[in-house]
């Protein structure tokens, strides 16, 4: 069953969808892996220095040192919430869409669910940076549902 869309987005939704049955068969982790590469993506798309993040940095340690079983569930939200409150005080709507990536993608490691709702806020990223250009969004949902299956 597809996982419903929880934030505002102009998406392509037959590829939604088919990104969501692929997301079905993987496990948490794999998902945790994924989520953070898309993270990534989304943050080098808006040219954003990940390397002079602390908090950024930490939250993706967190959840790569949850994905090896040496970080607790509590550690990978801590770590999410952080992030999140980047989002919230962030005035730049294409940046504060990115910091939502990747505090859903860290808080991967707690919900597998976070996933699908870290690939709609890069679809929301992509909306932000590219408006109403739809062949974004496929591209976008593409390069998703390819890395996924990797």
């Amino acid at each position: 069953m597809a996982k419903r869309v929880k934030i505002k987005i102009d998406d392509n939704s037959s590829l939604r969808e088919e990104l969501d049955a692929i997301y079905e068969e993987k496990t948490q982790a794999q998902l945790a892996q994924w989520a953070l590469q898309l993270a990534k993506h989304i943050l080098v798309l808006f040219d954003y220095n990940i390397a002079s993040d602390e908090i950024i940095q930490n939250g993706f340690s967190v959840n790569e040192a949850w994905q090896k079983g040496e970080a607790r569930m509590y550690d990978v939200r801590q770590a999410g919430f952080k992030v999140h409150q980047l989002a919230k005080d962030c005035s730049d709507k294409g940046i504060q869409a990115a910091f939502r990536v990747a505090g859903q993608a860290i808080g991967t490691g707690h919900m597998r669910e976070h996933a699908m709702v870290a690939s709609d806020y890069a679809v929301k990223a992509i909306n932000i940076k590219f408006p109403n250009d739809k062949e974004a969004v496929t591209r976008e949902r593409y390069w998703q549902i390819e890395t996924l299956r990797k």
